[in-house]
């Protein structure tokens, strides 16, 4: 029997030493992880496991150059795995604080989490089936766990239950006992990923944020799977948490059917050919995103100037929509979608899908071939700083070759018509692409969850200043409750 033990323990502490690895390549070391479990099983030495693990992940995990995504996904791993060994969740408990702590005090710790619900390669790229998010996963396991419990207390006989009951053990002795055990073996991980945060609005409103920036950037209305996942959301979250969102989902499928019903009827009506001819694009090229602003998080806007066709057909657009939706009328947000290009020069065809600014740049080059930095940007009506960085991506392309001017801050940026032009003319910069990549992923279509508490936090600021001046001197316990008694109101 010592021999026995021995043997146990050895092959405990070689699976405890390699833990975090098991842990990563879970579920493919699924068969290490058994193994561990049945020597802890004869061992009991429980308590070896949690502290080498918390040692292991504070010295390799829950450091500055993890990033938070990898360490939410050892997080997830971590949770399934101990389930396996301990389905009472009682270590969990030991060995998770520590992370959530850690994740607790990063600021990119809500998004992180949210893109892992939502995104389809999901959190566990090993497991599962192709193309589900976690969030899909999570409801599978929820249900599997449901189904199990039902088994458990209505498919047995007397005998059994019996059984069951001489076989009963009592939790260990570090179990928390304001849990009990059955609420302990419904380990729900959505439950845990929300505790790091703290409250479930705070997700949801980082959900909003990130669902309203991706339907603003689609280019078709194809919404299935944003509707499939909100669906599951309302699971969790309840459909009263989720309802803005649902709307915002709503208006995409609006949208499609204004627009097709908007095309026919512009093409329908009297003078519609010579209209087209007039403005040089036809309306079959144009979709729009109707969106209900009052549910929607802040949109950000920037002035800008299209050209005079794209003008007249985003008028004659506004104006069929008037008709059709009276008395609603659409007020353009010009910065904002995607626009589809395909230039055509002397010895080559190419085609770009690029935003809006973008766009209205290159188009102002059918009017003369060359501009200067300052004269377009007054053109455009952007910042000259904006132009130079937006105007980078053609210049970087080929299609456009930029000079010295007469000022040394007022650049010359000239169509290239023939690539025999390039190297007599170019002086691209390489590092212009790269930098005005970097530029363009920080830029989002919609305000932050940050930048809209700052802008609320304003209110308050202002109501604050103007109580002490009309006051004078006052408590912060006075202050407090004068805010909550307005807030109220």
């Amino acid at each position: 029997m010592r021999l026995e033990y021995f043997a146990y323990e050895t092959l405990q502490d070689l699976r405890i030493g390699k833990l975090f690895e098991i842990i990563v390549d879970y579920p493919e070391s699924s068969p290490a992880i058994e193994d561990l479990k049945q020597c802890l099983e004869y061992t009991g030495q429980h308590s070896k496991l949690v502290d080498s693990f918390i040692s292991s992940l504070r010295y390799r995990l829950l450091t500055a150059g993890a990033s938070t995504n990898d360490i939410l996904h050892q997080y997830v791993s971590t949770i399934k795995a101990l389930r396996s060994i301990d389905p009472t969740g009682v270590f969990l408990e030991a060995v998770g604080e520590p992370i959530r702590d850690y994740l607790r005090g990063r600021k990119d710790t809500i998004k992180c989490i949210v893109t892992m619900l939502t995104d389809g390669s999901g959190g566990n790229t090993s497991g599962g089936n192709a193309g589900d998010n976690l969030l899909e996963e999570l409801n599978r396991d929820a249900e599997n766990q449901e189904n199990a419990d039902y088994d458990d207390h209505t498919n047995i006989d007397e005998k059994q239950a019996w059984l069951n009951s001489e076989s009963w053990e009592p939790d260990p002795v570090e179990a928390d006992p304001l849990k009990g055990s059955r609420s302990r073996r419904k380990i729900d991980i959505l439950g845990l990923m929300v505790s790091i945060i703290g409250s479930k609005d705070q997700l949801v409103n980082e959900y909003r944020v990130m669902l309203a920036e991706k339907l603003l950037s689609k280019s078709d209305f194809d919404i299935d799977s944003d509707i499939r996942t909100l669906e599951l959301l309302k699971i969790h979250f309840g459909e009263s948490s989720m309802q803005k969102c649902e709307i915002m989902l709503n208006d995409l499928i609006d949208s499609k059917r204004t627009n097709s019903n908007i095309k026919t009827s512009l093409l329908n009506a009297p003078g519609t050919v010579a209209g087209q001819e007039e403005a040089e694009i036809s309306h079959d090229v144009l979709d729009a995103t109707i969106i209900s602003s009052n549910f929607w998080p802040p949109i950000q806007t920037e002035d800008l100037a299209v050209p005079a066709s794209v003008d007249k057909l985003l008028s004659d657009f506004a104006q069929r929509f008037h008709q059709i939706k009276t008395p609603r009328k659409l007020l353009w947000k010009k910065n904002l979608g995607t626009v589809k290009l395909e230039l055509q020069f002397e010895d080559r065809s190419m085609q770009f899908t690029v935003v809006p600014v973008q766009a209205a740049i290159i188009m102002r080059f059918q009017e003369k071939p060359s501009w200067t930095s300052k004269a377009l940007a007054t053109e455009i009506g952007i910042p000259v700083d904006s132009l130079n960085r937006r105007i980078g991506f053609w210049t970087s392309k080929g299609v456009l070759t930029e000079s010295v001017g007469p000022d040394a801050d007022d650049h010359i940026f000239t169509i290239v018509d023939s690539m025999s032009d390039v190297n007599k003319n170019s002086i691209v910069n390489e590092s212009c692409e790269a930098f005005q990549m970097n530029e363009d992923e920080g830029e989002s279509s919609v305000a932050s969850v940050e930048e809209q508490l700052k802008k609320e936090m304003t209110v308050y600021e202002k109501f604050i200043i103007g109580m002490l001046t009309n006051f004078g001197n006052m408590t912060l316990d006075k202050i407090h409750n004068t805010l909550k008694v307005d807030t109220k109101f």
